[in-house]
């Protein structure tokens, strides 16, 4: 798998609208950001970087541009996810689960049914 370049958290949220709306424009994008929304022209910055990233491409259309992801959410989440499990846990994600079930954040419900997707994909 390719390294992803890293994306700040004004990334990361401008690419959760860009994967929620598919391609689109710069204001399709903002709609999708919670508020406080950043301004026009930062977030139009943001999304430059991104495509200079490589996350996203930009066409012309008029005088705009239209935007359409690169990479897609789940390579992202994997990647990230595979960074943080080798960085913080020592790369165990049986420690990263550890984790979550000591601070309390998932429970005996939820680990049961993560057993069961694990039993149902190995079949």
């Amino acid at each position: 798998m390719e390294k992803l370049e890293r994306l700040t958290k004004q990334e990361e949220e401008a690419m959760l609208a860009i994967w929620k709306t598919g391609n689109g424009f710069v204001k399709d994008f903002l709609d999708k950001i919670p508020e406080p929304q950043p301004h026009y022209n930062t977030f139009t910055s943001t999304i430059k970087n991104l495509e200079k990233k490589g996350y996203v491409k930009g066409t012309k259309r008029g005088l705009m541009y239209e935007y359409e992801p690169l990479v897609g959410e789940e390579l992202y989440k994997k990647q990230f996810l595979t960074g943080v499990v080798r960085n913080y846990f020592d790369n165990s994600y049986k420690e990263l689960v550890a984790f979550f079930a000591k601070e309390q954040q998932i429970s005996e419900a939820e680990l049961k049914e993560i057993l069961e997707m694990i039993h149902q994909s190995n079949r």
